[in-house]
């Protein structure tokens, strides 16, 4: 049985960079240097148990959440530990550690007829269960709650994002283990999402969910909120189809691979295309010989336009781990009439510029082109945000503090990603994902 969504509302960038090639046939990047980010892990409150200098093995824990320390992330690669960085107040930044080839794998004991206690020890023994996310507040899955069901979503349909189908579709035995595995953590069902003519077959014990339209189409929230919404008290378990398919490998055949795919986008790489490397690869090691070379200033950017972290060309690829897109700044750029130029290179979704009727790619560049004030406009982002949520009156009720309108207004059923459209479409320039993630955090604090 499937389900067929076709999402209406959302918006999809037209810019240059798009990545070409297949992903199967991309070299291997062996990075200099790996880091584990605390920041990419909502919910969890991390503390190393490494030492700088220790030698550790791939899949050997170097991070223990402080509440539930069953919960570790590992080591991507074999290596030694580099540095241990702190920030603030000794905030901890980031695990660095330098990979060594001849280092051997850490074993993960598990069985294929595991059951859900044994199944649940191996997810958070390999570090994988760090890369399931939780509905309500959009953290890392708590372990002491049963998930009234499961997402996992293969599409992305974020800009110039890769697509991976053929891959998951060639090993669709891996994915087929990884939701037996999971059937056995929930009550309710497992769902996955695939694009509209994906070649991934149905998943035997899935409720497949055809999925069409613009993006947000493929966040999983979306998916959620247009098959079965969360309500208060419920919760719901999230994830991408890369991860079903590492739970799959390791359930299977008792292989834990960090090794990951990426799409390397974007108008100032030369040729956008695909790479392999590991989970929190430096983006140096990524990304040298692959930009254009020119004087202006260039923005490096772990994920999407929409949602992604700017690193800097000495950053590391952040979670999730499938893309990097590099444009430019735009703090070096002298602009005729600045913004009031009517320009049609300029990409925009107004009718106001000439370029909103132009069905060609354009290169923006990373400026704001506004300032940031009162929320002026209404009905905005009703028209990006596919969900049955008043997206105005929500983050109103955030900033003022109101947890019953927070509720009420459906902040259970939301993560940050899902307003990142809306975010960019906002006349009022409003910083719509931090928001969100600020109130999720405030809720959580004063409900639990």
């Amino acid at each position: 049985m499937s389900i067929t969504l076709h999402i209406k509302k959302g918006l999809d960038l037209n810019i240059i960079g798009r990545p070409e090639g297949d992903p199967a046939s991309a070299p291997y990047i062996t990075p200099k240097t790996i880091a584990l980010i605390p920041d990419d892990f909502p919910g969890l409150t991390l503390k190393p148990v490494v030492k700088e200098g220790d030698s550790v093995k791939g899949g050997q824990a170097v991070l223990a959440d402080k509440r539930h320390p069953e919960i570790v992330l590992t080591s991507p690669a074999g290596g030694k530990i580099k540095a241990i960085v702190r920030g603030e107040r000794r905030k901890l930044l980031r695990i660095e550690i330098t990979p060594d080839a001849s280092a051997t794998s850490f074993n993960i004991p598990l069985t294929a007829s595991a059951d859900a206690g044994g199944v649940k020890s191996a997810l958070q023994s390999s570090g994988l269960w760090s890369m399931i996310r939780q509905r309500p507040y959009d953290i890392v899955a708590e372990p002491d709650k049963e998930p009234r069901d499961i997402y996992i979503s293969t599409l992305d349909t974020a800009p110039l994002a890769g697509n991976f189908d053929a891959g998951l579709a060639k090993n669709s035995d891996l994915l087929e283990a990884g939701v037996a595995a999971l059937q056995k953590l929930t009550k309710g069902k497992v769902y996955v999402a695939r694009r509209e003519g994906s070649p991934i077959p149905d998943i035997k014990g899935a409720e497949m969910v055809n999925v069409g339209g613009p993006h947000p189409s493929g966040n999983p929230g979306v998916i959620i909120a247009n098959t079965h919404p969360v309500n208060k008290g419920e919760t719901v378990w999230t994830m991408d189809g890369l991860t079903l398919l590492r739970i799959g490998q390791l359930l299977s055949q008792n292989i834990l691979s960090f090794e990951t795919t990426i799409a390397l986008t974007g108008s100032e790489v030369e040729n956008p295309g695909y790479i392999k490397t590991v989970i929190g690869a430096d983006i140096e090691s990524i990304t040298t010989g692959r930009i254009v070379k020119t004087g202006e200033h260039k923005r490096f950017i772990s994920g999407n336009v929409f949602t992604g972290d700017n690193v800097g060309p000495d950053g590391y690829l952040r979670n999730p781990y499938r893309q990097i897109t590099v444009i430019p700044e735009g703090d070096d750029v002298t602009e005729f009439m600045g913004w009031a130029s009517i320009s049609p290179k300029k990409m925009s979704v107004s009718r106001s510029f000439p370029g909103h009727f132009l069905h060609k790619l354009f290169n923006p560049d990373a400026r704001l082109l506004g300032g940031r004030r009162a929320i002026i406009m209404s009905g905005e982002y009703d028209k990006v945000v596919p969900m049955d949520i008043m997206t105005e009156y929500l983050v109103k009720a955030i900033l003022s503090r109101n947890i019953e309108q927070m509720e009420a207004l459906g902040i259970y059923e939301i993560a940050p990603e899902d307003v990142a459209v809306a975010e960019y479409v906002c006349t009022s320039k409003m910083p719509l994902q931090s928001i969100i993630r600020e109130g999720l955090e405030y809720l959580r604090k004063e409900l639990e």
